[in-house]
């Protein structure tokens, strides 16, 4: 017996989208679940980050921190980085339409796959700067910066502290502080 390809599945756009129950991401039209639920450490150490990212950027005028938020790219793509940094004038939208400049994304089992493939090159296309993937099992955060449309790994890491340059305003980032 066969599996079905790519294209014998179903194809969905934002309309469809917005009409789902739950926490839903589209990606080239292909709908992914975010169920079930984020685990207690994933949410305790996206809280971390939350947290750090608020207070290093609370003297940047031009950078804000969000936790999960609508990211439409296109009809048949939006996502839901669990936590973004976008520079410029918030958008008054439901969803951000521009990308950000620094996502991180929490592995877990469920989206684990996902985040190292199917989201980094979707990033990388998109022009994330900077796409840090927490590994809440290993305490380890594999760091990509966005070198002339690719991403280069700067380093694993994950007790040492981090500057990131956002163009308008750089950032201190220590590890140490969203492990649980």
């Amino acid at each position: 017996m066969s599996t079905p390809s790519e294209d014998d599945l179903p194809h969905y756009t934002y309309d469809d989208y917005v009409q789902w129950e739950g926490r839903w991401e589209l990606i080239y039209g292909l709908a992914y679940s975010m169920s079930p639920s984020p685990s207690i450490a994933h949410q305790a150490i996206s809280q971390h980050i939350a947290s750090q990212l608020e207070r290093a950027l609370e003297h940047c005028q031009e950078c804000h921190a969000l936790l999960p938020v609508d990211w439409k790219i296109d009809e048949e793509t939006t996502v839901q980085p669990d936590n973004l940094v976008v520079c410029g004038e918030l958008e008054k939208s439901a969803y951000l339409s521009k990308a950000p400049i620094l996502i991180f994304e929490i592995l877990s089992q469920a989206t684990a796959h996902k985040d190292r493939t199917t989201k980094f090159k979707l990033y990388e296309r998109e022009g994330v700067r900077y796409y840090v993937i927490v590994d809440p099992i290993d305490s380890i955060a594999k760091v990509y910066h966005l070198l002339e449309g690719r991403y280069i790994k700067m380093l694993d890491v994950g007790k040492e502290s981090i500057e990131f340059n956002l163009r308008k305003c750089r950032i201190q980032f220590d590890f140490s502080k969203i492990w649980v």
